[in-house]
């Protein structure tokens, strides 16, 4: 590919973006999560891309978006390892699998289930997609200090979003149904579109990436004719992502410091 004064997608140099990333899926997210820094400013915006940078635990940070699935979120995660950035937390919402997941919960993931494409052209199927363990850790510790029911543990990762919620209209409904009733049985807790990709392909890059999430709805509690109601507001988990940030700064300045 031709050599670019900005990368392609994301319009932004070296000295754009900070080491530490948020990556929320909705454009709209982003200024609410920079007015969670300090000093923060707009840097770029193109496509699904909208990008700020400011400060935290005195360490320049920046919150970019990444659209929605795989692909966008790869293409981020790629031209913003070039540019300088190292350590990346995905927060974004879900839908619970397990019955034990309730709307409002938070779920911190520990691997995903790569039934998405993306991650196969960095890694063969038999390379497990997992986050970064101190990244991990962070998170967890960050909600359960918020005060949030917190799950840990599996998610899964798709490229269909009705494909999860309308199956039966699939020419494949059989596959997506029997692969659906196996998550379950595994105990999967939620499902989403992004970490899969994002974990392997940080492996790929040896940067470090977590994830957490709001749940917004379980419609395997819905079937289960469990009470819930639909919960919408992501603002916790986004404050989950900024505090397991703020304790990796701090981290990282006392193994260096």
């Amino acid at each position: 590919m031709q050599k670019l004064d900005k990368q392609f997608h994301i319009q932004c140099v070296p000295g754009d973006v900070g080491r530490y990333v948020i990556l929320p899926g909705d454009p709209g997210r982003c200024a609410s999560i920079a007015a969670l820094f300090d000093d923060a400013r707009h840097v770029a915006q193109n496509r699904e891309f909208n990008i700020y940078t400011g400060m935290l635990h005195g360490q320049k940070v920046s919150v970019c978006s990444t659209g929605i699935g795989g692909p966008s979120a790869a293409i981020a995660m790629e031209e913003l390892h070039a540019v300088g950035a190292d350590t990346f937390i995905r927060v974004g919402t879900c839908g619970g699998v397990d019955l034990s997941v309730r709307s409002g919960d938070i779920v911190v993931a520990t691997g995903a289930i790569r039934f998405e494409h993306t991650s196969t052209e960095y890694a063969p199927l038999e390379y497990p997609a997992v986050p970064d363990f101190d990244v991990t850790q962070a998170l967890r510790e960050a909600s359960l200090e918020l005060g949030n029911r917190t799950h840990v543990g599996v998610v899964q990762c798709k490229d269909s979003f009705y494909g999860q919620h309308s199956p039966d209209r699939s020419p494949v409904y059989y596959e997506l149904q029997n692969k659906w009733e196996s998550w379950k049985r595994l105990g999967v807790l939620a499902s989403e579109m992004e970490s899969a990709a994002l974990f392997v392909v940080a492996a790929a890059l040896h940067c470090r990436c977590g994830s957490c999430f709001h749940v917004i709805w379980n419609q395997e509690r819905e079937a289960a004719g469990l009470d819930q109601v639909m919960s919408t507001d992501t603002s916790m988990a986004v404050r989950v992502a900024v505090n397991a940030l703020g304790r990796i700064i701090d981290r990282d300045a006392a193994v260096s410091g």
